[in-house]
């Protein structure tokens, strides 16, 4: 069962500004980013459920960050049917991301009350999307519509909030674009899980990426507020 509702997530999401997006079937690589994210300043995951066994994986970690990082909202994306949802929900996922808009996963995730943002690519996606009840609409791919297309929507769907994953990056000029544009919050996954020069995962950069991506949103947000 979810240890945060679905307001407090979507409180999480908008006061942050940043969901590192993350996945490996290696269950203590997956601790170490994680920790290495939550030093960082991050209060929000997203489990890209991509391999075989991936509920697993997620089951064991979600367990593991309830008793070391209580504050940290662990969430599970690439969900792409009502009964992956469910499986997850079941495991305490407290929040559900698909890359697609899915009626199914909708339903299944407002009867427990657990935020799930579905992939959007047209204003019609999006306006059926809130209507389904979905908080944070997930942009996706982002980089192929960029912040212009968020401008764009935001003049007559002032109401909208958007989360674009794909196209993102952890430095000012890109994150300040997004901002500006008027997103809610961003999600961030291999630019922000950087490897070093033998290819080993970097958890001190990816912790100072996660610090400094953190200080660049709360500063725009500071200055627009």
């Amino acid at each position: 069962m979810a240890t945060f509702s679905r307001i407090q997530v979507a409180t999480l999401m908008e006061s942050t500004g940043l969901v590192p997006l993350f996945y490996n079937s290696d269950i203590e690589i997956c601790k170490k980013v994680i920790q290495a994210c939550y030093h960082g300043g991050a209060r929000l995951l997203e489990f890209t459920a991509r391999g075989d066994y991936a509920h697993e994986v997620f089951g064991e970690l979600n367990k593991y960050v309830q008793k070391e990082f209580s504050k940290m909202a662990m969430g599970v994306g690439s969900v792409t049917d009502a009964a992956s949802a469910s499986l997850f929900m079941q495991l305490g996922a407290n929040f559900i991301v698909t890359p697609v808009l899915r009626e199914d996963i909708a339903v299944v995730c407002n009867r427990r009350k657990v935020l799930w943002s579905p992939g959007c690519g047209s204003l019609t996606e999006i306006a059926r999307a809130e209507e389904l009840g979905a908080e944070i609409v997930k942009l996706f791919p982002g980089g192929i519509y960029g912040p212009d297309f968020v401008k764009a929507i935001n003049g007559p769907c002032p109401w909208t909030s958007i989360m674009p994953t794909g196209g993102v990056s952890p430095n000012r000029e890109n994150l300040t674009s997004w901002f500006r544009a008027g997103v809610t919050c961003v999600g961030i996954g291999s630019k922000l899980m950087v490897k070093d020069a033998n290819g080993n995962f970097d958890y001190p950069k990816i912790s100072e990426l996660t610090k400094t991506s953190l200080e660049i949103i709360s500063e725009f947000k500071n200055e627009h507020s």
